[in-house]
């Protein structure tokens, strides 16, 4: 059997029956580690930001941590140095669940900006919603916009990194989509530098897959992109290339 990702596209991965199997206890783990911390996350409202964080983030620890054991997901990560000392706008490639764990370990503390709709699912939009996420609602047009920018600013000073997926959505492994301008907007906005992510987490962790594949998901950051002085839209430009021939890089690698 071949794994199938968005829109019934396989990934070329066989399942096999150990895939299955593993693929399985990560599930369970996923599920019981949320039915334990979301209570933790919600009484957790009561302190302040930085403890609530620390708190609730051991979720996605864990669960990183239970993909490794169960499934066999490794990580490697490059460029480290390139992470400014103070917060500033993170443009990731969005390939996958993945990044939203494992992200969190790099840039710390974070915020997303996110649809409001995620807020709504019972248990995990519970606890996320404790974590000051930028919740948009995309039809409201101009007004989602100056809401993101807004709350994107007021974030970044209150000491938050903003992860944006410029995507706009979860891509598949090997497809892409033009990036929409609203981190580089905020970038600029705000005058932050803007970080570039790049890596391959959909060749282990699919678009909507239940199966998770054993391998080394590849994270690479780049170098801050300066805000100050430029536009949006090269900003955004600059970002998608660099993301764009870094990908190339990764899976050319193997």
């Amino acid at each position: 059997m071949t794994a199938h990702g968005a829109g019934g596209a396989p990934t070329g991965r066989m399942v096999t029956p150990g895939v299955f199997v593993r693929s399985s206890l990560f599930a369970l783990g996923l599920v019981c580690s949320t039915l334990v911390f979301t209570p933790i996350a919600l009484a957790s409202t009561l302190l302040p930001y930085r403890f609530r964080w620390r708190a609730v983030t051991r979720w996605s620890r864990f669960n990183v941590y239970w993909l490794s054991v169960t499934c066999g997901v490794r990580c490697e990560v490059e460029g480290l140095e390139n992470v400014p000392a103070e917060p500033a706008v993170v443009l990731a490639r969005h390939e996958s669940a993945w990044e939203t764990l494992a992200l969190q370990r790099y840039f710390a503390p974070q915020v997303w900006v996110l649809k409001r709709e995620l807020l709504r699912i019972p248990f995990f939009g519970w606890g996320l919603a404790t974590m000051r996420p930028i919740a948009i609602d995309r039809g409201a047009g101009l007004d989602a916009f100056e809401q993101m920018l807004s709350q994107g600013a007021e974030r970044l000073a209150s000491g938050c990194w903003v992860v944006v997926f410029p995507e706009g959505t979860r891509t598949p492994a090997g497809v892409r989509r033009p990036f929409k301008k609203g981190g580089a907007r905020l970038a600029v906005h705000t005058g932050r530098p803007a970080v570039p992510v790049a890596h391959n987490a959909g060749d282990c962790w699919p678009k909507n897959s239940f199966f998770k594949f054993p391998g080394t998901i590849r994270v690479v950051i780049g170098t801050p992109i300066e805000a100050a002085g430029r536009s949006a839209a090269e900003v955004n430009r600059i970002a998608e290339q660099w993301i764009d021939d870094t990908l190339r890089r990764i899976r050319s690698a193997g």
